[in-house]
């Protein structure tokens, strides 16, 4: 656009009332030159009547702004302003100005009244005009009192450049942002914004340094994998990750990164390095973060490089979709697969599994302990098989507790138990029966219904023995046991009815 004060002093070169009608005329901008004397009386009046601040005493009635819309005259415009706002001639451009300015017009030609009224004698907007089909025209006005006419303001010229292309693209660039911006703020799933440039410099620099095989450099070398997460930079989250990880806003959560990616997250971490290395900037992995209240979360993470960042990885999105409850499920249907669920042991199926994986594995020697619940059907019998239930609960707490790794204690049976103890001796069995003895008559003085007791029998493989033969001598001596047990209980119960 050309200088305004150019034209200005070319309108008014050799004189006052002289203009160049060529320059006017051709300028390819819309030119308007005005009349704004009348406007000048209106607002000494005001000055007189004591008005000081004019911002205040406009916005106060916005009818005072038409009345200094309305004390402003055309005197000639331009090609281009004909063209413009679609009319044929200026006496139809006068007539519909009430068309062209309108709206939210009133408020930015405020602020030029402004800006006169403060003794400028240049000023300049913003706004929005009309032309006469109705097509919104996003202008930037420029406006001067022409040099000679400043104490009267008769010529003040006027120039309007359309920058409707250049708003319309700010304006799709602001609906699209704001678009973006709630896609993010409101995906149901947790969205992270971050720059991976930093750790895109340390793999290219690991490249120049020759290295071929980076599955083995970061075997050998875990603190680069350290390094690299510690140079990530959080860029933004949305909602629902600060919902998810339990965070009371963005900033806390960005201070606390460390407690949000740690133990369990390094693993999947390094995987994702290998992938990157290996040029896959688009990645799907399950992983586990941890939220800023301790808790355990496993995400299926979705990883990608942005479009036009390939070069640097300034901008990655991260996506997290919450799987903790399915995790959860799984674990427990894995649960259930290896465990008895009323005493919480393992069930037979993994006792027979883990034999063979002791056989295989040759932890000799082996003990196993084979122990049956005593008075179960007792129980039943007088307290219905809720008791019996509970005895069994009972009979699990104190198996659990004394089989410690590498030690496994699982129900076989309905009232038989086993305990395997891989590279243990019979002296080790047999402290291992003590102790359970021990459990029972601790665990008896919690409990006033039927009593928690074992008939036990252990046995140590001996060199080239099949677990199996062991696992039969210990049933066979825990058998001897229950015998003695069960007479030991008829004699108690004969001589207790003699002495009656």
């Amino acid at each position: 656009m050309h200088s305004l004060d150019s034209l200005t002093s070319s309108l008014t070169a050799g004189g006052p009332e002289r203009d160049d009608a060529s320059m006017f005329e051709l300028a390819p901008v819309s030119l308007w030159l005005e009349d704004y004397s009348e406007l000048k009386a209106l607002l000494d009046e005001w000055r007189r009547a004591g008005v000081t601040d004019l911002r205040a005493y406009l916005r106060e009635d916005l009818d005072r702004v038409r009345r200094c819309a309305s004390r402003l005259k055309v005197v000639k415009v331009n090609a281009k302003t004909l063209s413009l706002f679609e009319v044929a001639s200026l006496a139809e451009l006068v007539a519909n100005l009430g068309s062209i300015f309108r709206d939210d017009m009133m408020l930015t030609h405020l602020e030029e009244l402004v800006q006169l009224w403060e003794g400028k004698t240049q000023f300049a907007s913003e706004t929005v005009n009309y032309a006469m089909s109705g097509r919104r025209l996003d202008i930037q006005l420029r406006g001067a009192i022409l040099p000679g006419y400043e104490q009267s303001w008769r010529r003040v010229l006027i120039a309007i450049e359309d920058v409707t292309e250049r708003e319309t693209a700010r304006r799709k660039l602001t609906i699209s942002e704001d678009y973006a911006r709630g896609l993010l703020q409101h995906s149901p799933v947790s969205l992270w914004v971050e720059d991976f440039s930093k750790v895109k410099q340390l793999i290219d620099e690991a490249r120049e340094r020759g290295i071929v095989d980076f599955r083995v450099f970061t075997d050998v070398h875990p603190e680069f994998v350290h390094r690299c997460m510690s140079e990530i930079r959080v860029i933004d989250v949305n909602r629902r990750t600060l919902e998810l990880f339990a965070a009371p806003s963005k900033q806390v959560l960005l201070q606390r990164l460390g407690d949000v990616f740690r133990d369990k997250m390094e693993q999947p971490f390094r995987e994702q390095l290998i992938d990157l290395w290996d040029g896959k900037l688009f990645q799907q992995r399950e992983v586990v973060n941890y939220s800023l209240d301790g808790a355990e979360l496993h995400f299926l993470m979705q990883f990608s490089v942005l479009p036009g960042r390939e070069h640097n990885w300034s901008l990655v999105q991260v996506a997290l979709t919450d799987i903790t409850a399915r995790k959860k499920a799984e674990a427990y249907l894995e649960f259930l697969g290896k465990h008895d669920v009323l005493t919480k042991l393992y069930n037979r199926s993994f006792y027979i599994d883990e034999i063979n994986r002791l056989e295989r594995k040759g932890f000799a020697p082996v003990t196993i302990v084979m122990a049956d619940l005593n008075g179960l059907k007792t129980a039943n019998d007088q307290y219905g098989h809720a008791a019996g239930d509970e005895l069994l609960r009972r009979a699990g707490e104190v198996l659990v507790k004394v089989a410690e790794k590498p030690c496994c204690a699982a129900r076989i049976g309905g009232d038989e138990f086993a305990i395997l103890m891989p590279n243990a001796d019979e002296a080790a069995g047999e402290a291992m029966m003590e102790d359970i003895h021990k459990l029972a008559e601790l665990n008896n003085q919690f409990y006033t219904a039927a009593p928690l007791s074992f008939s036990m029998g252990a046995a140590t493989s001996r060199p080239g023995e099949r677990l199996e033969s062991v696992a039969r001598r210990a049933d066979i001596l825990m058998y001897d046991a229950k015998r003695r047990h069960y007479s030991a209980e008829h004699r108690d119960r004969r001589a207790s009815a003699a002495a009656e």
